[in-house]
């Protein structure tokens, strides 16, 4: 039987009341509680303080360049689909430098689940507005306001087909858990994304202002509605739905590729005598 505990507890970096906390705790109950052991886990990062929650996991871990976990999240999938992948950092790592891959991502529909820590904030480095700071919000760096409209992940997501799309938020960890635990289950792509007070850099999406605003999907609302995801993904402000908007059964991308059906390519010898043979007949 798996546990909590076999997760590890590790000394954080982080900052006092930091968001990141309850994530970590939500992942760990999501992994023990699926029954899923640690060495049958792989966490890929990028850069940010998002990104470091892995380092306080025992799993496997790959901490990469910023921007690039999906990518490399996708071939490790590819190459041993019998892994559980999760591609785990903020919404600077993803949605900024990462954005490109995360359109990708979602439009193959890899086997893979990708947590974000949406504080809204570039974290570490110091508070300038990330892809998702709201229009209008003064930082250090934005004294003026931040001119730029936000980037909304889920409305993205939904537009594209993305097998699994999901709000969460850090300060309800049992219910996060439990996104996480779907979106884990999920066989396809499956976006988890968390809302996260920054308690050192965000004075305006805190503790508070969320507790006043989210809710959680309507029991009547159909996840295979995309009209109606689309609606939920849009709204923001004064109420913020979290829970599971909208999901399908689309293949997943390795199941266009029948050389995968054998099982995980890891396990496999090269077959050097037909590659000579493939050589030799382009000579």
């Amino acid at each position: 039987m798996v546990s909590v505990e076999d997760y590890g507890k590790y000394e954080t970096a982080w900052c006092p009341g930091c968001g990141n906390f309850g994530i970590l705790n939500a992942v760990k109950a999501a992994l023990a509680g699926a029954g899923i052991a640690p060495h049958q886990v792989l966490f890929v990062s990028g850069i940010g303080q998002a990104a470091k929650t892995p380092h306080y996991l025992n799993a496997n871990v790959f901490n990469g360049l910023h921007g690039r976990h999906l990518p490399v999240a996708t071939g490790a999938k590819l190459a041993n689909r019998d892994l559980v992948v999760i591609a785990e950092s903020g919404d600077g790592c993803t949605y900024g430098e990462g954005g490109n891959h995360f359109l990708a991502a979602v439009r193959r529909n890899v086997d893979i689940t990708l947590l974000v820590h949406d504080n809204r904030v570039y974290g570490l480095t110091k508070g300038q507005a990330s892809p998702t700071t709201d229009e209008g919000v003064v930082t250090k760096a934005q004294p003026f306001g931040t001119a730029s409209a936000p980037f909304n992940p889920l409305a993205v997501a939904v537009a594209l087909g993305a097998g699994f799309v999901a709000r969460g938020y850090a300060g309800d960890v049992d219910h996060l858990a439990g996104l996480i635990q779907a979106a884990v289950s999920h066989p396809g792509f499956a976006l988890v994304d968390i809302l996260q007070p920054c308690v050192s850099f965000n004075p305006v999406n805190t503790y508070e202002w969320y507790r006043e605003r989210v809710y959680p999907v309507p029991d009547d609302h159909d996840p295979a509605d995309a009209e109606a995801a689309m609606r939920l993904a849009r709204q923001w402000g004064d109420r913020i739905p979290l829970g599971v908007l909208y999901r399908n059964d689309r293949p997943t991308f390795e199941a266009h590729f029948p050389i995968l059906e054998d099982g995980p390519l890891v396990g496999r010898r090269p077959d050097y005598e037909a590659l000579g043979a493939a050589l030799a007949a382009r000579r």
